[in-house]
């Protein structure tokens, strides 16, 4: 007999239904999946095996086919064990087909026949249209998300079998409480000192500005960074559902019950490869670093120390907002629209333009800089170097301002964006600039002078635009960009120190 189950795999973040084929015949007892399985796949004889023997029902002693259409797509993983499993019973007349007509299953299976969660539920369930999904426990609160199919979530391979069979009743769904969105001990409060450094991460959450920060060790640079998702607004509905997707895809925890609202913060380490920077794999595709912060932040500690590769695998994605991922065997694009932050220190040592205090050769900190590409660098709207704070600021001044009070100004600033038509003014386009940030006749003699002398670029022009929009939306000046309001966007993109600009350099001295 031939009985055919609906089940999905999960290729990048897109769910594809896969129709999971079962023929049980006469002959020698053998168990053979084709397809295109991987090893995970193929293994499943063995789970579904030992879980329907658990759950008090008999296996086939024929051959057993199992093939998973379309052909053509990979199946990876080990989320189609329980359609294999309603397959097998349906062949072997041990369920009746009319039981699972209009249902979907996807969850792993436990040698013990319990249900196990896989990565990935949402997108999976989003690209099926079945009246019921039947999932893991784990896996309800994630595929109620998708808001289409009704979620069943029986604890056990045999609870399941009771249910399709009448002879009891379908288990109550768990229940999930909210997380609470608030991160509590991280607060822009707790900085000393820093006022530049603050004020460029207000711009950046303000206007979504890419920040670059450099400065000696023990400077605050990373302290400075983890509380800019505190300023960000909660996403929107369509960033919020990418996000969620992309989280589902990559296996990694997120409210129960709840789309991804805050936004998401991402700090991998600098051993970080290309592949998992910007996603992919030799198999399976999966969303990289840049995709998991997509709506918030993916701060790079140490940016020196990253491969130049990785690094400039960023270029594209920070323009478009989106990545491709091509492979011989697949294609998949994952959102990537996020807001980065660099920190990275002025030299190797860290010392550089203390005087007598720099142990870095010429040729040590020229290798240095230029781990960061003229390209990428040139994509940061905000270059900002962090001193080390004064004694003052760390035993006698008071608290800065909360991350509260500066959120709202950055709020107020994410209005004024929207009232333009985008998220925030970095998404302005370079034709809407002459008509949204007009220049001051001033303001435009000194970008002139600027491009003239080769510190600004057609490109960065542009984003000092942006820049100054930012900032006259923070203090509540309306356009046109003034001569002072420009200077200041300038002033925060100054170049970051290189051997040329060190006067304690051997190379400068001699």
């Amino acid at each position: 007999m031939l009985a055919t189950i609906a089940a999905s795999v999960l290729t990048g973040i897109t769910g594809h239904p896969v129709s999971v084929e079962v023929q049980v015949s006469s002959g020698l007892p053998t168990f053979t999946v084709v397809g295109l399985p991987d090893a995970a796949c193929r293994e499943a004889r063995d789970r579904v095996r030992a879980a329907l023997l658990s759950s008090g029902v008999t296996w086939p002693s024929g051959r057993i086919t199992v093939n998973l259409a379309p052909s053509g797509l990979r199946k990876e993983g080990s989320g189609l064990d329980l359609a294999i499993a309603m397959g097998v019973l349906v062949a072997d007349d041990q369920l009746p087909a009319e039981t699972v007509a209009d249902m979907a299953f996807l969850a792993e299976l436990g040698l013990d026949g319990h249900l196990r969660p896989v990565p990935g539920v949402l997108p999976q369930v989003r690209g099926l249209s079945r009246a019921a999904i039947v999932v893991a426990p784990e896996s309800a609160a994630e595929a109620s998300l998708a808001g289409g199919p009704e979620v069943r979530a029986p604890a056990t391979l045999r609870d399941l079998i009771l249910a399709l069979r009448g002879e009891e009743a379908w288990p109550d769904p768990p229940r999930f409480i909210s997380a609470n969105p608030v991160e509590a001990g991280v607060d822009l409060a707790d900085v000393r000192g820093q006022h530049m450094a603050r004020l460029g991460l207000e711009v950046a959450a303000a206007g979504g500005h890419h920040l670059l920060m450099i400065g000696p060790p023990g400077a605050g640079k990373t302290m400075l960074a983890r509380r800019l998702p505190g300023l960000l607004p909660p996403l929107d509905d369509s960033t919020a559902i990418d996000t969620t997707m992309v989280h589902s895809a990559a296996g990694m925890d997120f409210p129960p019950a709840e789309l991804v609202r805050r936004a998401p913060w991402q700090a991998p380490h600098h051993s970080a490869s290309m592949i998992s920077l910007v996603g992919g794999g030799s198999h399976a595709l999966r969303p990289g670093s840049i995709s998991c912060a997509h709506g918030g932040v993916l701060f790079l500690d140490e940016m020196g120390e990253f491969a130049p590769q990785a690094l400039d695998a960023l270029r594209q994605p920070l323009e478009e907002g989106i990545i491709r991922v091509n492979r011989a065997a697949a294609v998949a694009s994952f959102p990537a629209r996020f807001l980065l932050v660099g920190a990275m220190n002025p030299c190797p040592c860290g010392e550089l333009g203390r005087p007598g205090m720099c142990r870095c050769t010429p040729v040590a900190r020229l290798r240095y800089a230029r781990r960061l590409s003229g390209p990428l660098l040139d994509r940061f709207d905000l270059r900002i170097h962090v001193n080390r704070p004064e004694v003052a600021d760390l035993f006698d001044a008071p608290p800065g301002e909360c991350s509260a009070k500066v959120r709202a100004r950055v709020d107020r600033a994410r209005a004024m964006a929207r009232d333009r038509g985008v998220v925030a003014n970095s998404e302005l386009r370079d034709s809407a600039l002459e008509e949204l940030a007009p220049l001051a006749p001033e303001a435009k003699d000194l970008l002139r002078r600027s491009i003239g002398d080769g510190r600004l670029t057609a490109r960065g022009l542009q984003r000092i635009r942006r820049v100054a929009l930012t900032l006259a939306d923070l203090s509540g000046q309306a356009p046109p960009l003034t001569k002072d309001i420009v200077a200041q966007a300038l002033f925060m993109r100054t170049e970051p120190v290189t051997v040329a600009h060190d006067p304690w350099s051997c190379t400068n001295a001699q």
